[in-house]
């Protein structure tokens, strides 16, 4: 089934978007055709609805993927919807490789990734695999997230085969170029929510001039070859889920599951939208980058605290989760 074979986003104010685009140009040289859907900050807590989920799961698997990735935030701010997690996450019908964003460690990295292989999941931690899609091989390589400063993307990209087709997932965007440079044509990302509320480029404006984000939402970059050096495409998905409110507002703001056909030109079919320059930015200082990494240990002492007190006081019995 070709792209255009899809089924649309059913309704005049679809709950969730399913947005369309190519692969890039580098990808027709290696491989013949790869659907991969892209899933990103799902959020399960009390903000984001179960029955948004179960839609986002839903129109996933209408999409008929070979691959599903998740690119970070897949709890909100605890662990009290990790079952919700696995569960919703079994429901998926291809395979599933995801990534961690700063939410995730914030509420216990540990702890998400065991919900993550209990779902069949891959986590990838700065790590890459080849999987076999229609017969044919492609690369994925999965950093670490990069706003706690658990990104390494030397250690992600090491031994990074440059004759197979490749896909990046970082939760952070701007950490595309870093892996354009190392022979990654695609990344795929989430983190901004795309500012949730998009119309006059209100997002842009919060998320680029104030937080100092590059890249907001949509497609960045370019799917050719570069004339200069090394060059690629990145993808900011406004995701799924919310963190503070569930509101959003504008086209570019909408809830989505972004589906990527691998080996198809860019001109083949219709996109949402082209792709567009990125925003000046602004890098973070080594100062906030220790005061993330910093957070991340407080809060992990913080229950580690709680949950031997628990145990304690419970005669030494301990959690099911790890």
């Amino acid at each position: 089934m070709h792209l255009s074979d899809l089924p649309p986003s059913r309704g005049k104010r679809p709950k969730i978007e399913l947005r369309r685009f190519a692969g890039p140009a580098a990808h027709m040289e290696h491989l013949g055709h790869a659907r991969v859907a892209h899933l990103t900050d799902l959020h399960f807590g009390r903000v984001t609805p179960l029955s948004v989920q179960h839609a986002a799961v839903e129109l996933t698997n209408q999409a008929q993927p070979d691959l599903v990735v998740i690119t970070g935030d897949l709890v909100c701010h605890s662990q009290l919807y990790l079952d919700e997690l696995i569960a919703t996450l079994k429901g998926i019908e291809a395979p599933v490789i995801a990534v961690l964003g700063n939410h995730d460690y914030w509420s216990g990295a540990n702890e998400v990734a065991w919900a993550l292989d209990q779902a069949g999941a891959l986590l990838l931690q700065n790590q890459s695999t080849v999987i076999s899609v229609r017969g044919e091989k492609l690369q994925i390589v999965g950093l670490d997230d990069p706003y706690t400063g658990h990104a390494d993307r030397a250690k992600a990209t090491k031994g990074l085969r440059r004759d197979i087709a490749t896909i990046g997932l970082s939760h952070v965007a701007e950490e595309a170029d870093g892996l354009w440079a190392a022979g990654v044509p695609l990344v795929l990302s989430g983190h901004t929510h795309a500012g949730q509320v998009t119309f006059a480029r209100l997002h842009e404006l919060t998320l680029g001039r104030l937080a100092g984000h590059r890249y907001v939402h949509g497609l960045y970059g370019t799917r050719r070859p570069a004339p200069e050096g090394p060059g690629g495409a990145v993808y900011v998905s406004a995701g799924i889920g919310a963190s503070v409110m569930p509101l959003r507002i504008g086209d570019r703001g909408r809830r989505e599951v972004a589906v990527f056909e691998l080996g198809r030109d860019v001109q083949a079919f219709e996109e949402h939208h082209d792709e567009q320059r990125p925003l000046s930015g602004r890098k973070p200082s080594q100062t906030v980058v220790d005061k993330r990494k910093a957070a991340v240990a407080l809060k992990m002492y913080k229950r580690e605290l709680r949950e031997a007190r628990a145990a304690l006081k419970n005669g030494g019995a301990k959690d099911k989760a790890p």
